[in-house]
């Protein structure tokens, strides 16, 4: 079994989507309102606004969409997880994803892992980054 994130976003799906993969890298998947046939498409809803997007990275998925309402501002309660041996990529996606948002846990050694962080991106998202420990 797994679990894949999957985001709700109030009309930016499409600009955080291009930035995790400019950030992440990765395959990007995303369809828009307007992507969808005439006869399936929620009538009155902005066809610029993403229907659907899944970032696949390795054996990992995060997907979105935009509410049609608008109404989804910070996402609370939840945060995404990144983990990766390497600090300088840790790092550096850190130092990416808090890029007009708000760090709320620099960077630091803990006694679970050489480096840990969180923050909040500019899109509302919280974000936890976690260098892994080595094994044994």
């Amino acid at each position: 079994m797994v679990f894949d994130p999957y985001l709700f976003f109030g009309g930016n799906c499409g600009e955080a989507f291009t930035r995790y993969q400019e950030i992440f890298g990765g395959e990007l998947f995303m369809m828009k309102m307007s992507d969808a046939p005439a006869d399936a498409a929620p009538p009155g809803v902005d066809g610029d606004l993403v229907m659907h997007a899944a970032l696949k990275l390795g054996d990992g998925l995060l997907m979105a969409s935009d509410d049609p309402t608008g109404k989804p501002g910070r996402v609370e309660g939840v945060s995404i997880n990144y983990g990766s041996a390497d600090a300088a990529e840790v790092r550096r996606a850190f130092d990416a994803l808090a890029e007009g948002g708000e760090v709320t846990q620099p960077l630091i050694e803990t006694f679970f892992s050489p480096a840990f962080g969180t923050c909040v991106d500019r899109f509302g998202v919280s974000w936890m980054l976690t260098v892994d420990p080595p094994q044994g």
